[in-house]
């Protein structure tokens, strides 16, 4: 059993690797019985500066998992800093116990910070780091990776820079412009339904959101940014063995 997080199809991607039909998280986290058993279970998630996405980390504290065995794969795009180590304690802290914890570099899609046509020309290794992570979960080594005091210091400074700024990774900065054309696509793809379309145009609920991006790099239009700060408006991602019905089936309230 094997249970993921995605916006643009990394983790989806990565977690087809271990499993044949891996869980949406928010197609079950609202849902009352949160208890799940298996020989093994595996959770996949993206490392959004040092940590897991909210509502990955509100799904480990709801939920309940009977295993002998219990692994993370994170996805990172440039610096997993001290996650591995910080998502073992932290999992500590609220009971559950991992026994094995590997990050795999990929295409990092937040905006604000790269251009994603430079991103996909970086041949990042994704297949052997895959390979490495597939062999070691088959074989249930038990491995979680020892954080490098610089890496726990950078997580810190990352850390105290988003709490003195929130509107950096809550989706404040997130705008619909007027290349809109109300397609609807942001409803779909959005995991926290934030998103509805009125007068033939997107409109957000709320201004805060978990700053996945799904809306920005599914849009067709191209019509979602990142305020004025994206580092290439024209270039989005979607992992290449992902589809937008995927991402649809895994995201959509």
């Amino acid at each position: 059993m094997l249970f993921y997080f995605t916006a643009t199809g990394n983790c989806l991607y990565v977690a087809r690797q271990f499993d044949e039909d891996p869980i949406s998280i928010p197609q079950v986290i609202n849902n009352d019985n949160l208890v799940f058993e298996d020989e093994s279970i595996g959770i996949v998630w993206p490392v959004y500066a040092g940590e897991p996405p909210k509502m990955v980390l509100n799904f480990l504290k709801k939920a309940t998992f009977q295993t002998k065995y219990f692994y993370m794969i994170l996805t990172y795009g440039k610096d997993d800093s001290d996650a591995p180590e910080y998502a073992y304690h932290l999992c500590e802290e609220i009971g559950i116990h991992v026994d094995y914890i590997h990050s795999i570099l990929m295409v990092d899609n937040y905006l604000p910070s790269f251009d994603m046509n430079e991103q996909k020309a970086i041949d990042k290794h994704i297949e052997e780091q895959l390979q490495i992570a597939l062999k070691d979960v088959q074989e249930r080594k038990k491995e979680i990776p020892k954080a490098s005091q610089e890496a726990r210091n950078f997580h810190a400074r990352a850390a105290k820079i988003f709490a003195d700024n929130p509107g950096l990774i809550n989706g404040e900065q997130i705008t619909i412009t007027d290349k809109c054309v109300g397609c609807g696509i942001c409803t779909q793809v959005c995991p926290v339904k934030r998103f509805y379309i009125e007068d033939g145009k997107a409109k957000r609920t709320e201004n805060t959101c978990e700053f996945c991006l799904a809306c920005a790099h599914n849009c067709p239009q191209k019509a979602i940014i990142t305020s004025v700060s994206d580092k290439n408006p024209e270039a989005r991602f979607r992992n290449e063995h992902v589809t937008l019905q995927d991402i649809i089936k895994s995201n959509k309230q």
